[in-house]
């Protein structure tokens, strides 16, 4: 395991020394002798933080990559701490628009949102009814304005209505949208940390609890996820759905 500022570990229960300075995004490695490990950004907030994180590591062709963050939940029924898993996205980002027109869909990829939802159901140890009553599958809107529901709401809160949206964040469609654009194969799992449009807010205590009882579960499913996609075959992880009509199928 390689932390931020290389420092480097080998057995799980080494102590790991934390740095002084740590870096505008963090970065931890999980690495494999093959060359199949698992690298986990913290990228901090919004969509040109996204943006910059994913222009970088495109570069190094990864097989995969997932946005695993917090979100805005937009459905009354919806609890703080429920997942969602996103299968559209509602681009008002902006920052790509130049590099990817928000005509383009970005579709979801079916062996990724296998992935996750197999992930889910295991470290929560539910399934059936129970499994998808705390992870909805939806439409997720990316906005690149913090403060948006300080706003006149007939704005945004009718175009999110309109898009049927489930969840709201800064950075899971510009992440998307750039795996679509590189060709690298993307997912989305959120989880809700307040209700704005509903009167539950994030609140000092509120955010202490809900990181102590979900933010460790909502990681380890991130890394089964990669795991489980690991184990596919490359030709079935680069999907045809991120090559046009002139370009090869698969790399």
């Amino acid at each position: 395991f390689v932390s931020t500022g290389n420092e480097v570990i080998t057995k799980g229960d080494e102590e790991l020394s934390t740095s002084d300075k740590t870096p505008q995004m963090p970065t931890y490695h999980l690495k494999r002798a093959d060359g199949s490990g698992i690298t986990l950004v913290n990228i901090g907030v919004g969509p040109s933080n996204a943006k910059t994180a994913t222009d970088h590591i495109a570069v190094l062709r990864p097989h995969a990559w997932l946005m695993v963050g917090h979100c805005a939940g937009l459905r009354n029924t919806q609890a703080l701490g429920d997942f969602v898993l996103a299968h559209a996205y509602l681009r008002e980002d902006h920052v790509l628009d130049d590099d990817l027109p928000v005509w383009v869909p970005i579709p979801a990829l079916a062996e990724i949102q296998i992935a996750l939802e197999t992930a889910v159901a295991q470290v929560t140890k539910l399934e059936g009814f129970e499994l998808k009553r705390i992870m909805r599958t939806g439409t997720v809107a990316t906005i690149d304005n913090r403060n948006w529901e300080l706003r006149d709401q007939s704005g945004p809160v009718q175009r999110l209505s309109q898009s049927r949206a489930v969840a709201l964040d800064m950075e899971s469609a510009t992440i998307a949208a750039n795996g679509y654009r590189f060709r690298v194969p993307y997912g989305t799992l959120l989880c809700v940390s307040d209700k704005p449009l509903h009167g539950e807010l994030k609140l000092p205590g509120m955010a202490s609890d809900f990181y102590k009882t979900q933010v460790a579960n909502h990681l380890m499913i991130g890394i089964r996820a990669m795991e489980h996609l690991r184990e596919m075959p490359l030709e079935r992880i680069q999907s045809r759905k991120l090559r046009s009509f002139e370009e090869t199928a698969f790399l």
